[in-house]
């Protein structure tokens, strides 16, 4: 199995505020009363997962795995992930 370096995982400058934070950190942002703050860390939670995701696509791809079974996965029809990171996107 490939093992993934860090800076793999976090391109963007506000995925590194993310990966610094500690769990409870995170919590306590989510759950703020503050909108900003909460809407922040909405924004970055999905940046990091949309990276995740873009990275773990890969390495099924890599490893065989078809457009199905990815949708699947993800819980999306196999067209919507073939057309988010299929070739000519």
């Amino acid at each position: 199995m490939i093992k993934l370096r860090q800076s793999v995982l976090t391109r963007h400058g506000c995925q590194g505020r993310l990966t610094g934070m500690t769990t409870e950190d995170l919590s306590a942002r989510i759950r703020t009363t503050d909108p900003a703050v909460g809407l922040r860390a909405v924004g970055a939670l999905h940046r990091l997962a949309e990276q995740v995701e873009a990275v773990h696509v890969e390495l099924a791809r890599r490893e065989g795995w078809s457009w199905e079974q990815i949708g699947d996965a993800l819980g999306v029809t196999r067209q919507s992930i073939h057309a988010k990171y299929g070739k000519g996107r």
